[in-house]
Parts: structure tokens; C-alpha cells; sequence
């Protein structure tokens, strides 16, 4: 997780000043597409600054009061993030609406400029972002990659802007790719929030099947039934599971248990699983006797 701390830096850095030159002179020319572009980089330094925020504070040791560490802050700085993205959406789909009746004349050549700088900008973040994820199976990486990606995508919106404006004098071009946009920075920012608010919901994580998971379980040799079962995600890359397996009377619990949980990490993806193992004999008390779970060592 360490390593991603240097191409994370570099790509901030690079994002945080294209930024910074793209409001000034969306500014300066009054282009609300180019603003438009700027407020969607902007949606790349905010994930950026969260995606190496995620790697300094699960660098963080665990505590005896933070068991977890500290990767849910990732999914709380994710939340603020997409909110605020959402809000900037907003704000650029309001102005670009209002120039629709009266368009600017905006320099077309500018907005070529700052916009191509922008793929550039773009493409050697994402491809330093990618050097780094290569052979890796880390998501937090890959998201950034991907994000930077369909950035560059809007930058190249914008060169097309400018080359209607400068070709044809479509002043119609500039709010109608700042919508364009707009609208891009919500459905990327979508599966965000959604994720996000899941994540704090304690759901269980996308693509895992709960009752696909009770059902292998069920199925192992020796297990009779599973019930407690509940899934849910730590951080976005780490799924946790916790669940009562009851076994029968005569059955190794401790080597069903270990078959168990390579069950859930190769199939299912599952590191992180608390099985409670209990045998079938203490279902089955006469009525009124205390229900034990299994015996000594078997928990």
C-alpha cells in the first residue's frame, strides 16, 4: 500500500496546478466550458487527495480502540468528496443553462490550448498511476486510473469546443460541452456516493451474494447449518464476515472451520472471516436446559 504514495503525490501535484491554470483562464476568456473542465479536474484532485490520504492512514497501526485502523475515513473523505462534486455539477449546469439564451464570445484557441494541455496533463498522471497498479491488485489505484482516464476524455471535449468556435463561430458549443460535462461529472460521481453510503451502511459489498455465501457454507461436509450470517465491508477493499456454523457432534470443527474460511477468501474474496463454531449436541437439550455452544477451544 506504501508504494502508491509517490505516483499518488506526483499525479496530485501535476492535477492540483492544471487546475489551478484552467480557472484562470476560464475566467480571464469567460468559458464556462472551460470552467466547466476545471470543476471536473477538480473532482481529480479531491479523489487523488483522498486516494493518498487512504494510503497514509492505513499505513496507521491499529489501536485497541480502533481495531480497524483508520480505513474508514477513506469512505468518510469519499462521501464529502462526492457531495461536494455533486454541488460544483450543480453550479456549472445552472450556468451553462443561463448562457444558452445569450452564449459568450469566448477565444476558441484558447480554450484549445488549456484544454490539449489538460489531456496532457491527464494522460501522464494516468500513466503514472497505472506504471504503479501494474501486477497489483490494488483498487484504490485502479479508481484513480480510471478517473484520470475519463478526465482526459473532457478535456477533449473542450478542444472541441474551441475548434467549433474557432471554425464555424458556434458560440453554442461552449455551454452546450459545459453540460456535456456536467453531466459527466455526475454519473462518475454516482457509483461514488453509492458505494460510499453502502460502505457506512454496513451492506453487504457489490458483487457478493449473502445467501450465496450461506449456501456454500452450508454445503461443506460436516456443517448442518448457518445462521448469524452477516457480511459488510470495513473500507472498499476490505469485506469482513462473521457468522454461527453448527456442525455435527462428531465433526473436527477446527479443520471444518479452516476449510471454511479458505471457502470464503478464494471463492468469495473474504480475508476477514469470524466463524463461531458450534456442535449439533447442543441443540439438542431437553427443554428448559441451557444451550452451550461448542466446547472449550472450539470457538
Amino acid at each position: 500500500m506504501g508504494d502508491g504514495v509517490r505516483p499518488l503525490t506526483v499525479a496530485l501535484a501535476l492535477n492540483a496546478g492544471y487546475t489551478a491554470v484552467q480557472v484562470v483562464v476560464g475566467l480571464a476568456a469567460g468559458s464556462v466550458a472551460l470552467l466547466a473542465d476545471a470543476g471536473h479536474n477538480l473532482s481529480d484532485v479531491l479523489a487523488l487527495a483522498v486516494a493518498l490520504g487512504a494510503v497514509w492512514f492505513a499505513l496507521r497501526p491499529a489501536t485497541p480502540r480502533r481495531s480497524f485502523g483508520y480505513r474508514r475515513a477513506e469512505i468518510l473523505a469519499a462521501l464529502v468528496n462526492a457531495l461536494s462534486i455533486v454541488a460544483v455539477a450543480g453550479i456549472i449546469l445552472y450556468e451553462a443553462i443561463r448562457r444558452l439564451s445569450d452564449p459568450p464570445d469566448v477565444p476558441g484557441a484558447w480554450l484549445m490550448a488549456v484544454a490539449a494541455g489538460g489531456i496532457a496533463v491527464n494522460a501522464v498522471s494516468a500513466w503514472i498511476i497505472h506504471r504503479a497498479a501494474r501486477g497489483r491488485d490494488d483498487l484504490n489505484l485502479r479508481a484513480s486510473f480510471l478517473h484520470l482516464a475519463g478526465d482526459a476524455l473532457a478535456s477533449l471535449g473542450v478542444v472541441v469546443a474551441g475548434a467549433l468556435v474557432v471554425l464555424f463561430d458556434w458560440r453554442l458549443a461552449d455551454p452546450l460541452i459545459a453540460i456535456a460535462i456536467a453531466g459527466l461529472i455526475a454519473v462518475s460521481t454516482w457509483s461514488v456516493l453509492r458505494d460510499a453510503v453502502l460502505v457506512l451502511l454496513e451492506a453487504a459489498p457489490r458483487g457478493v451474494d449473502p445467501e450465496e455465501v450461506g449456501a456454500a457454507l452450508a454445503a461443506a461436509p460436516g456443517v448442518v447449518e448457518v445462521h448469524d450470517l452477516h457480511i459488510w465491508s470495513v473500507s472498499s477493499d476490505f469485506p469482513a464476515i462473521a457468522a454461527h456454523v453448527v456442525v455435527t457432534h462428531d465433526c473436527d470443527c477446527h479443520r471444518v472451520r479452516r476449510e471454511l474460511e479458505e471457502v470464503l477468501e478464494h471463492r468469495f474474496g473474504i480475508g476477514h472471516s469470524t466463524l463461531q463454531m458450534e456442535h449439533r449436541q447442543a441443540r439438542l437439550l431437553t427443554p428448559g436446559a441451557a444451550v452451550a455452544g461448542c466446547s472449550s477451544g472450539c470457538h
